[in-house]
């Protein structure tokens, strides 16, 4: 009887009239079930029922009539156990070099853009622009493969796979993460607007340098080298943070946040903008350049007028248009949170709270306040002096690095010694550093993975002329943690249809785990039980300060989809209101100063689509994995965690460490450092 109202319900549901893009089909779901479970015998009526429901939810006019959805369903489905396994096989060989050189071509398409190999001419924009995964799903589709992987393995929700998934084989996990693959139907030309409009952010911000040797105070001085081209908001940020160690840091620390705020209300002039050719009074906002006879001139100090945030506007109108063809994931946070981390978006939110509202945060701002000898200023978010190196000097350290990297050459070729100093067999860094190729960034740097066992990882960092400095090499150090990930993750996994981690927030927490290690591997750091009581204060206060900013991120994205018609002004005043309201509400009553807006300032939040979410939580990540590293082989367990590959971030951490991701090994483990440290 049960059977018999379920196959109602199925039918009633495939009856209905199906529609994407436009085309409709009425289909007759209960005559193909009907007849495929007669052929095949009751005990395949529940796959039966499934594989042909979710067939039936994206098929078009376009893919045939009813005739041909009755002859697909017939000639596709299959019940032999061995068949089924041999079939699995066949998606994971022919998708690897589908993927892998789909995205290879994606990556040389876009090396003008991201790799500094000589000037951006207006082609290679164009070329950029192209994304070549845009006609890949419908290709699919109409091949009919998608269907073939719908009719045959099942699809589950995020909460089945939460409540299944733990006892799942790896099998299991392959078949759910190939069909997966396939739970949406978006037409090439919404996902080619998609792509131009975030390749079009992603350049905007790679370019977006401040040369700080150009910056005067309103009495002319020039505080910084006259060499120094910073990045926003990697570059001034990082920048900020050296200061510490500086005596004199304080008054260039105070100008560098003057700049922030300038670009996050967009006051910045727009002629200073990756502009070595003119001085920039940030104080007054006023402009000036030199002539012939070195005579300053006024120049004319427009601002950048919105240009910020008609990009990221431009990539939600993209994303808005791409919503209608996502089954139950209607919004693009939907599709972050339920689709690409796996975490309910209120359950995240309330981890980012957790850390944000912990009393110990207001313990670890007087400990600062003591450390600096005055009161606190809004950009002490962002205070470095619980990490080693924030006692060394900064040029040194600069030194160090670039007569040690004088190209993005020798760090290439040191690799495979950067990765035996941090435990890895020698046959093994070997092979890591084989399948890692290091490009010249443009932007600040990033990791860019293969997707096929045949391609290499790309490892994009910044070198200045003299040589890398230590914010690069710190920068390069984060990258090679996220390539060594993606190269356990690809080359030896199991089923390559699981390459990868959970979500991005994962390889984040394993980059994290190498940054911390940066100046162990230059030879200059030093374990003491103070410095690792240190280092804990440091996790939680970074953890703390980022997790406001993905806040800020996530209600900016409810915001406008709460107000879809915004103009690019409204959402400037939004974004610095929803800054304060973060700030008031979790970094005031720490920091001790309102309607502070440098939450907005990140850089991701214009070109990422929601991505800073996943730097809190890769802490917290990093944060346990680092504990569990404690008494065990870094290497080694780092290789067994990446081979679990894409499950979800719950059963993933369980397998891991032992324990599901909780902010909570953090927040106490800071309690305890700061009672130490009193």
């Amino acid at each position: 009887m049960h059977n018999k109202i379920f196959i109602l319900l199925v039918m009633i549901m495939i009856m209905v009239s199906c529609q994407q893009d436009g085309e409709k089909i009425e289909l007759d779901g209960d005559s193909v079930i009907q007849n495929l479970t007669q052929k095949h015998g009751e005990e395949h009526a529940a796959r039966i029922e499934q594989g042909v429901q979710q067939v039936a939810r994206f098929w078009r006019q376009s893919d045939g009539s009813q005739d041909d959805f009755a002859a697909f369903c017939e000639e596709q489905f299959i019940t032999d156990p061995e068949k089924l396994d041999h079939t699995l096989q066949r998606f994971e060989t022919h998708l690897e070099q589908i993927f892998g050189l789909n995205l290879a071509m994606n990556r040389e398409l876009m090396r003008p853009i991201h790799v500094d190999i000589g000037p951006i001419y207006p082609v290679d924009m164009l070329f950029a622009e192209y994304n070549p995964f845009a006609h890949l799903e419908e290709d699919f589709f109409k091949t009919k493969v998608a269907f073939a992987a719908l009719l045959n393995f099942p699809l589950y929700s995020l909460e089945e796979m939460l409540e299944k998934g733990v006892d799942w084989s790896r099998k299991e996990w392959a078949q759910a993460r190939l069909v997966q693959q396939f739970s949406q139907r978006v037409p090439a030309e919404v996902k080619q607007r998609r792509s131009e409009a975030y390749v079009k952010a992603d350049h905007y911000i790679s370019n977006y340098n401040i040369y700080m040797g150009h910056l005067v105070t309103p009495e002319g001085e020039r505080l910084f080298p006259e060499d120094l081209k910073l990045i926003t908001h990697w570059g001034l940020r990082d920048e900020l943070k050296a200061q510490y160690a500086n005596p004199e840091g304080l008054t260039r620390q105070r100008m560098i946040q003057t700049v922030m705020e300038r670009i996050i209300r967009q006051k910045i002039p727009a002629i200073v903008i990756d502009n070595q050719n003119v001085d920039w009074d940030p104080l007054n906002n006023t402009v000036t350049t030199a002539d012939t006879q070195n005579a300053e001139q006024d120049v004319s100090a427009s601002a950048e007028d919105n240009v910020r945030y008609q990009h990221l506007l431009n990539i939600f109108k993209a994303e808005q248009m791409a919503d209608p063809y996502y089954p139950g994931m209607p919004t693009k946070m939907a599709r972050r949170f339920q689709d690409d981390r796996e975490i309910p978006e209120e359950q995240f939110e309330q981890l980012l709270i957790s850390v944000l509202s912990a009393p110990v945060a207001k313990d670890i701002g007087a400990l600062i306040r003591q450390r600096l000898g005055r009161d606190l200023e809004p950009f002490d978010i962002w205070y470095d002096g619980f990490k080693a190196r924030s006692q060394m000097n900064v040029e040194k350290l600069d030194q160090v690095v670039s007569s040690r990297y004088p190209d993005t050459k020798a760090f290439d070729n040191d690799l495979p010694f950067i990765l035996r100093n941090l435990g890895f067999r020698p046959e093994t860094a070997e092979f890591l550093a084989s399948k890692v190729e290091v490009d010249p960034s443009r932007g600040a740097g990033h990791a860019y993975g293969a997707a096929m066992r045949s391609d290499n990882a790309h490892l994009r960092t910044r070198v200045a002329e003299g040589g890398m400095n230590y914010k690069a090499y710190n920068i390069a150090i984060h990258e090679l943690g996220h390539n060594v990930e993606q190269v356990f993750s690809l080359n030896r996994i199991d089923h390559i249809i699981l390459q990868g981690v959970p979500n991005t927030a994962f390889t984040e927490g394993f980059a994290f785990v190498f940054q911390s290690r940066d100046l162990e591997l230059l030879g200059m750091g030093k374990k003491d039980p103070q410095q690792e009581l240190l280092k804990v204060l440091d996790t939680y206060w970074s953890t703390f300060e980022i997790s406001g900013v993905a806040l800020v991120d996530m209600y900016v994205w409810n915001w406008m989809y709460d107000n879809p018609d915004a103009s690019p002004e409204q959402l400037n005043e939004a974004v610095q209101n929803i800054a304060k309201d973060v700030w008031n509400k979790y970094y005031a009553p720490v920091l001790g100063m309102k309607d502070q807006i440098l939450l907005g300032v990140y850089s991701h939040m214009i070109d990422a689509g929601l991505y800073l979410p996943d730097y809190p939580l890769g802490h917290i990540i990093a944060f346990q994995i680092e504990e569990y590293f404690k008494d065990k082989d870094l290497a080694q367990e780092m290789e067994r965690m990446c081979k679990l590959g894409s499950i979800t971030p719950s059963a993933w951490m369980q397998a891991a460490v032992g324990a599901p991701i909780s902010s909570e090994p953090l927040i106490s483990a800071t309690e305890k450092a700061v009672q130490s440290l009193k």
